[in-house]
C-alpha cells in the first residue's frame, strides 16, 4: 500500500449511519436530511480522492460514481435497516465507477480514509476498476461492461428469497449480455433489482445522438421487466421507487434520469464527466464547498515520473493508437468520396477517441459509423461490409475486449471478410485500470485452421513502423489485425543513431526485422517490449555481451530466414507484454523444435495481476529493462 502520510481532509466521519425499512416508502423529515447530507459527504469526497488520480497523472473516472452517491446511500441504510432480507453487496456494471466501491469500504471500516489519497497509484491496491481479494472490503470484481447483471443473477439463484442489487448504466444496457441477462431473469422471476443512471453519456458522446432510437426504459420493457422511471436527484422519488421494487417480487429496473455530473459547474451534462474530473474543476469545486484542506492537498501533489533513461531510442514518442487514424485517412485520402464510401466502412465502439478512429471521423465523416458499446455487433457489421470483394470494413476498440469478439472473427473468417481491427491498449503498459483491462490474450484472434481464410497478426514497436505497416496492407484481403498501446513508444533507432524505421523503409508483412546484431544469443521482442529489450541489449553489449533483438512485428507468421538465425545462436529469449499462457512465447519454442532448432530458450510475459500506476506494470511483471537484463544473465 502507498502511505500517504496525511489525514483524510474531509471529516467521514461525520457520515449518519441511517437505518430504513423498505417496508415504509416515505422518509421523515430528519430521514431526508440524513440522506442529503450523506449524498453531499460522499459527493464531496469522491470529487476529491478521485482528484487525486488526476493530480498524480493515472487519471480515473468522477461522473460515474458521483452520480450514483443517492441511490447507493439508500441502499446502505436499507442493508443496515434489514440485513437478512438482501445480499448487501453494490454490485456494478460499470468497473470504474470504482470510487464507490472503496468510499463504502472506507465508510464500512475496512479501508483507511488516507489510503483513498494514492487512488490509483501503482501498488497502493486502488486499481481503476474493482478486483477481489485484493482491496479490503471490495466484495466483487468488474470491468468490462454488460458482465456483472449476467453474474448478479447467479447470485440470485444462490440467495433464494433475499434481494439482490444491481447498479446499472444506460452504457451498460447497450451490450448484449445485458439483454440475455433481462431475458433469464424475467424467465425465471429472479429477484433482482436494476439501479440504472441513465444520464445519455458515454465515453464519446451522448447515446441519443449516435443511437437514435435506443431508450433503456423501451428496452427493458421488451424484455418483460417492470420500469420504474425517476429524477434520480429527487431523494423522496428515488427512495419510493426503491422501496416498491423491493416490495414487489421478480425484476425490476429502477431508471434514474439525471444529468451527468449534477451540480459541477463545468461538467454538468458533459461526456468528459465521464473520466476523471481535471485537478482545476476539483479545486473550484472544493474551494465552493469550504474544503480548504482539500484544496492544499490538491495543489501540494507532485506527479510521479518515469526518469529512467532508454538507449537506442530517439527524444521523440508517439502514440501509435492515434497514428492508427492518421495512417487510415493517408491511405482514404488517396481515394475520391465516391470510392471512400463504397469501398470503406469504419465501425466505432464508443472509443474514437481512445482508438485513432475519431481522426478518421473527423476528416472522412461520410465512411464512420458511430456505434454503441457492443463490441461483437459492431465488428460484425464492419466485417459483413468487407465480405465483397474490394470493399474495407474497419473496427476499432480496446484489446480487453477482443476476447468477447472471438465467435464473430470466426464467422468473419468463415465468410471471407476484409476487415481491418485496430485493438489499442494491448498489453500492460499504463493500465491503471489494471487487471480486467489488461490486452494480453491478442492470440485468440489468430484462432482459424491452417487451410483457413487469412489472417494477420502485427504489433508495429514504433509510430514510423505503425504508419508503415497500415500502408503495406490497408488494401490486402483476409483480417488484418493491428495492435497498439494505450501508452506512447519512443522512435527506435539503429546502431548509427538513425530512425530505424524513418525514410525509404517499407513494411513487409511476416518478416522479423534484425534490430541489432548480436553473436551471444537473441532476444525476440514485440510490440512495446520491442525499446525496453533494445535498452537491455544495449547495455548487455556495454558489459560484454554482445546480445542481438528481433522485432517481430508479424505476431503469427513464421520468417523462416530469421527463425534460421535465431535458432542457429545460443540462446532465445521472447519477451512480450502478452499472456504467458497464450502469447508468443508459448509457442515460439516449438516452432524452434519443429525445425530442429535447439537454442536455450526462455520467454517471459504478462503473469500475475496488475500493481495499478502506469509505467511500473512492466517492472512488476519483471519485464522492464532492468528484468530483462537480469533474465538473460540467468539463462547465460
Amino acid at each position: 500500500m502507498t502511505a500517504t502520510g496525511a489525514t483524510f481532509p474531509i471529516d467521514l466521519g461525520a457520515y449518519q449511519k441511517l437505518t430504513l425499512d423498505p417496508t415504509v416508502p416515505t422518509l421523515t423529515a430528519d430521514q431526508k436530511a440524513a440522506l442529503q447530507a450523506n449524498i453531499q459527504l460522499c459527493r464531496d469526497a469522491i470529487v476529491f480522492f478521485t482528484a487525486t488520480g488526476a493530480a498524480h497523472g493515472v487519471g480515473g473516472h468522477t461522473g460515474g460514481p458521483y452520480d450514483t452517491v443517492p441511490e447507493v446511500m439508500i441502499l446502505d441504510a436499507l442493508f443496515r435497516g434489514k440485513p437478512e432480507s438482501f445480499v448487501p453487496i453494490f454490485f456494478d456494471e460499470a468497473g470504474h465507477r470504482v470510487g464507490t466501491q472503496y468510499l463504502m469500504a472506507t465508510l464500512n471500516g475496512d479501508l483507511p480514509a488516507e489510503q483513498l489519497m494514492s487512488y490509483r497509484l501503482a501498488h497502493s491496491k486502488l486499481p481503476g476498476h474493482p478486483e477481489l481479494g485484493l482491496t479490503p472490503g471490495v466484495k466483487f470484481s468488474s470491468g468490462r461492461l454488460g458482465h456483472m447483471w449476467p453474474y448478479v443473477n447467479g447470485v440470485a439463484f444462490a440467495n433464494p428469497g433475499k434481494t439482490v442489487f444491481c447498479l446499472g448504466s444506460d452504457g451498460s444496457q447497450q451490450e448484449g449480455n445485458d439483454a440475455e441477462a433481462a431475458r433469464l431473469a424475467v424467465a425465471q422471476h429472479l429477484n433482482v433489482k436494476l439501479i440504472i443512471d441513465d444520464n445519455d453519456v458515454t465515453i464519446a458522446g451522448h447515446p441519443s445522438k449516435y443511437l437514435p432510437g435506443y431508450s433503456v426504459k423501451h428496452t427493458l420493457e421488451g424484455h418483460g421487466l417492470k420500469v420504474l422511471e425517476v429524477n434520480g436527484e429527487d431523494i423522496d422519488a428515488l427512495y419510493a421507487a426503491i422501496c416498491e421494487a423491493v416490495n414487489t417480487p421478480g425484476p425490476i429496473a429502477v431508471i434514474c434520469k439525471r444529468p451527468m455530473c449534477p451540480g459541477i459547474e463545468g461538467l454538468e451534462g458533459s461526456n468528459h464527466g465521464h473520466d476523471v474530473i481535471s485537478v482545476k474543476l476539483a479545486l473550484q469545486y472544493l474551494e465552493s464547498r469550504g474544503h480548504s484542506a482539500a484544496v492544499a492537498h490538491l495543489n501540494g501533489i507532485q506527479k510521479p515520473k518515469q526518469d529512467y533513461t532508454f538507449l537506442g531510442i530517439s527524444e521523440k514518442w508517439d502514440s501509435n493508437r492515434n497514428v492508427f487514424g492518421d495512417a487510415v485517412n493517408g491511405m482514404l485520402a488517396k481515394m475520391s468520396e465516391t470510392e471512400r464510401k463504397e469501398k470503406v466502412l469504419v465501425v466505432d465502439s464508443d472509443l474514437e477517441g481512445s482508438c485513432g478512429l475519431k481522426k478518421i471521423h473527423d476528416a472522412y465523416p461520410e465512411v464512420f459509423i458511430p456505434s454503441g458499446i457492443m463490441e461483437r455487433g459492431n465488428l460484425s457489421a464492419a466485417a459483413g461490409f468487407g465480405m465483397e470483394q474490394g470493399k474495407q470494413g474497419i473496427f476499432a476498440t480496446f484489446a480487453a475486449f477482443l476476447e468477447m469478439c472471438i465467435s464473430e472473427i470466426t464467422m468473419a473468417r468463415l465468410n471471407y471478410s476484409n476487415l481491418l481491427c485496430h485493438f489499442s491498449h494491448s498489453g500492460i503498459d499504463d493500465m491503471a485500470d489494471n487487471t480486467c483491462h489488461f490486452g494480453i490474450n491478442n492470440f485468440f484472434a489468430d484462432n482459424g485452421l491452417d487451410d483457413g481464410y487469412d489472417t494477420k497478426l502485427y504489433f508495429p514497436a514504433d509510430a514510423n513502423q505503425m504508419k508503415a505497416c497500415v500502408e503495406a496492407i490497408f488494401f490486402d484481403p483476409g483480417l488484418r489485425f493491428i495492435f497498439s498501446t494505450r501508452s506512447k513508444t519512443p522512435i527506435l533507432l539503429d546502431s548509427s543513431g538513425n530512425e530505424l524505421y524513418g525514410g525509404d523503409y517499407t513494411f513487409v508483412p511476416g518478416k522479423d526485422e534484425v534490430v541489432r546484431e548480436g553473436t551471444a544469443g537473441y532476444i525476440v521482442a514485440v510490440g512495446d517490449a520491442v525499446y525496453r529489450a533494445l535498452d537491455a541489449v544495449e547495455r548487455l553489449k556495454q558489459e560484454g555481451l554482445d546480445v542481438g533483438l528481433i522485432n517481430k512485428s508479424t505476431l503469427n507468421v513464421v520468417d523462416e530466414d530469421a527463425m534460421a538465425k535465431i535458432g542457429k545462436s545460443p540462446f532465445v529469449v521472447v519477451v512480450e507484454a502478452f499472456n504467458r499462457r497464450t502469447g508468443l512465447g508459448s509457442r515460439f519454442g516449438s516452432w524452434l523444435l519443429e525445425r530442429g532448432y535447439t537454442p536455450k530458450f526462455a520467454y517471459y510475459g504478462t503473469h500475475e495481476e496488475g500493481c495499478g500506476g502506469l509505467w511500473e506494470q512492466f517492472p512488476h511483471q519483471g519485464i522492464d529493462p532492468v528484468g530483462i537484463i537480469d533474465k538473460v544473465k540467468k539463462l547465460v
